[in-house]
Order: C-alpha cells, then sequence, then structure tokens
C-alpha cells in the first residue's frame, strides 16, 4: 500500500510511495529508443515541497499532463539511481494526479535538491554460500 512522503524523507530504496509536489521546471524532452525496440519521449520535471526538491522522471504521455505551477500527487511512485543521483518514477502501476491541495511556491525548500546528491552505485559482491562438488580451494583439491 503507497504511503504518503514529503521529499525529503525519500532515499535510494524509497519504493510505493505518494508524493504531493508543486512542477517548478520541465526540462526538454528527449528522443530515446527504448528496450522494447520503438521509440520513446522521456523528460525530467524539478518538482518541490517545503522540504526539498526532486527530478521527476516522465516518459511520453506523462510529459502532457503536467504544466509548471501545477501542483500534483505522484501516486505509487518509486526512487531509481540515475548516474548516481536519485530519481522520482511513475512507472507502470503509478499514476500523476492533479492536487486538490496546493503547494505554494514560496514554501518550496529549493536549497534540499535530493538529485543533486551522489550515491555510491556500485554492484556488492557476494560469496558463495556453499562449495560445489569438484571446486578447488586455493590449489588444493579436497580429495578423500
Amino acid at each position: 500500500m503507497p504511503e504518503e512522503k514529503k521529499i525529503e524523507e525519500l532515499n535510494p530504496a524509497s519504493r510505493s510511495v505518494d508524493v504531493t509536489a508543486r512542477v517548478l521546471e520541465i526540462n526538454q524532452v528527449r528522443e530515446v529508443f527504448g528496450r522494447d525496440g520503438r521509440h520513446h519521449r522521456v523528460a525530467e520535471a524539478l518538482i518541490g515541497d517545503e522540504t526539498g526538491t526532486i527530478l521527476l522522471t516522465l516518459w511520453d504521455d506523462n510529459i502532457d499532463r503536467i504544466t509548471p505551477g501545477k501542483t500534483i500527487v505522484v501516486r505509487n511512485g518509486y526512487i531509481t539511481l540515475f548516474r548516481g543521483h536519485m530519481r522520482l518514477n511513475v512507472g507502470r502501476h503509478g499514476i500523476i494526479e492533479d492536487s486538490e491541495s496546493e503547494v505554494a511556491e514560496e514554501e518550496i525548500n529549493t536549497e534540499n535538491n535530493l538529485s543533486d546528491r551522489s550515491y555510491n552505485q556500485s554492484i556488492p559482491r557476494f560469496k558463495p554460500l556453499f562449495r560445489e562438488r569438484g571446486w578447488k580451494s586455493r590449489g588444493r583439491s579436497r580429495r578423500r
């Protein structure tokens, strides 16, 4: 079940969150070639509330649903890291709606941009939990 959060409460592990924020600006729309073999439109919008700001990644039809100055609710959103920086995403199971409440532009904390923070995206190395038969350890075999 989605959980209502303020922007400063988001972290790289945030999943299934509802965020109410004002759209501050929308960056230029780019054309990309997707994994599904089709062309898609993608853009990033800077959104904010009284606790901070974050970049919202918009795909295809969602780009046309928002305009600067409008207050929106991102339902069932999630965070991803793009080149080590957080992005709020809508995904297949999320939606963007107009908000009934308004976030005033003068209340927005533009000093706390979560997308400016850098996170380490290294892939952790895991050790096997068991040894397979015939596996040699440090040059010695396990003969009996």
